[in-house]
């Protein structure tokens, strides 16, 4: 079971923190995204206490989700970013991140976004490959600036996780093969305008178990002493993030016992330390409240039908990913099983398959639970339906933090050209 801390039945009533989800509901419309403040807040302060006795640098995963309330509220914490795309880089720097706090990860930057994040003088670049490295030269040459940079290293150890989030192993898209890293490093210290500083390393998402961690962080250890034996003045190892929520069942490891391991591998390099948390942050932090459309009973099966679809939370459909779904009002005690689907015309639009929900009828509404991080910042507006407004709220208010666009915004967005 996901934590009821800051989503808590009052009365068989759910409430965000202090705020009745009947209330916002009432007032915003469904769907709707919801996200505690509080949440946010503690799950950051959780990872300062953690990594308290080492040089640490944290840097939120902008894609987890990168409302402007969600950054705001994690600058004021002092969080960086790490970003993937110069609009996430303009996100923190509008949302008050200092430009030294951000690292700028990526598989494919363009000349354009390498430009800009110089021009901010971003903290560093995590460099995915030898031809970005190059790029990044050329761009700092012209603009007369020095890059600093870590490689992004892939230590070909298995995350244990979904292979669509798993990045570590030798077949993934992501980084330097280890293997090669030595190589790659000596390329980058004869470039002009490059100034090697660190290390870099991220193996996947959603990870349950401490091992991966500890087994990719001492063959970092490994090349950091290597590279030093080299010549090069590694003072940076950016551990990447990864640390799992509890969606269902999962049992995750404390944050204080991740902190441990990275020490514990890493700390006789006295380097600082570079994390990137963002599910870890921010998806037991939000749920997407949906409204009951109909009950319809099938030949095999009986059917909930909510209005909130897969544009508008998409993991369920690409990585099978389970969330838990509950009554907002628990009046009704008997369970039932349903299928839950959405309103997209496509089959894939269910959220689950035979789970056993409070008995419901149309207009009851249904919490979907632990969707802050990746669910809102992937949605679509798929079969012309509108984005699913984004609210936040802290102790007993709320405000929206995106609102729901209209038909006409989404429309009048198109062109028609005049030979049409």
């Amino acid at each position: 079971m996901t934590t009821q801390k800051y989503f808590p039945y009052v009365n068989n009533k759910m409430f965000a923190e202090d705020v009745d989800l009947n209330d916002i509901a009432a007032q915003v419309g469904t769907p709707f995204y919801c996200y505690s403040n509080t949440a946010i807040g503690q799950n950051y302060q959780d990872y300062q206490q953690a990594f308290l006795a080492q040089e640490t640098l944290i840097c939120y995963a902008v894609k987890a989700n990168g409302n402007q309330a969600v950054l705001s509220t994690l600058a004021k914490l002092g969080s960086g970013a790490d970003v993937v795309s110069e609009g996430e880089i303009r996100r923190a720097r509008a949302a008050g991140i200092p430009a030294n706090k951000i690292v700028y990860s990526g598989v494919a930057k363009a000349e354009s976004e390498i430009e800009y994040a110089l021009a901010e003088g971003i903290f560093q670049f995590n460099v995915e490959s030898e031809p970005e490295l190059e790029l990044i030269n050329q761009v700092a040459s012209r603009l007369n600036k020095t890059a600093a940079i870590a490689l992004r290293i892939n230590p070909d150890v298995c995350a244990n996780t979904h292979a669509k989030i798993s990045t570590g192993k030798s077949e993934n898209k992501f980084g330097v093969p280890i293997s090669k890293a030595r190589l790659a490093y000596q390329q980058a210290a004869k470039l002009p305008n490059i100034k090697v500083q660190g290390v870099d390393v991220h193996i996947g998402s959603q990870l349950t178990q401490l091992a991966p961690f500890e087994e990719a962080y001492k063959r970092i250890a490994q090349l950091v002493t290597d590279l030093r034996e080299d010549g090069h003045d590694i003072s940076v190892i950016d551990i990447g993030g990864g640390l799992g929520i509890t969606y269902h069942d999962e049992s995750i490891p404390a944050k204080q016992a991740y902190a441990d391991i990275a020490k514990a591998q890493l700390g006789h390099l006295h380097c600082k330390i570079v994390i990137e948390p963002g599910r870890s942050l921010l998806g037991n932090a939000g749920i997407l409240v949906s409204s009951v459309v109909f009950v319809k009973t099938g030949e095999e099966r009986q059917f909930l039908i909510l209005d909130a679809g897969m544009n508008d939370l998409i993991r369920p459909s690409m990585y099978e990913a389970y969330h838990e779904i509950l009554a907002v009002n628990k009046a009704n005690s008997a369970l039932k099983t349903y299928d839950v689907v959405g309103p997209v015309c496509e089959t894939g639009d269910t959220f689950a398959k035979a789970r056993q929900v409070s008995e419901s009828k149309s207009g009851d509404l249904i919490a979907i639970m632990s969707c802050g991080a990746y669910g809102a910042v992937m949605a679509s507006t798929y079969n012309t339906r509108m984005l699913a407004p984004e609210v936040m709220v802290k102790d007993n208010e709320f405000a929206v933090v995106r609102q729901r666009p209209n038909y006409q915004d989404v429309i009048n967005a198109d062109l028609v050209p005049d030979w049409v």
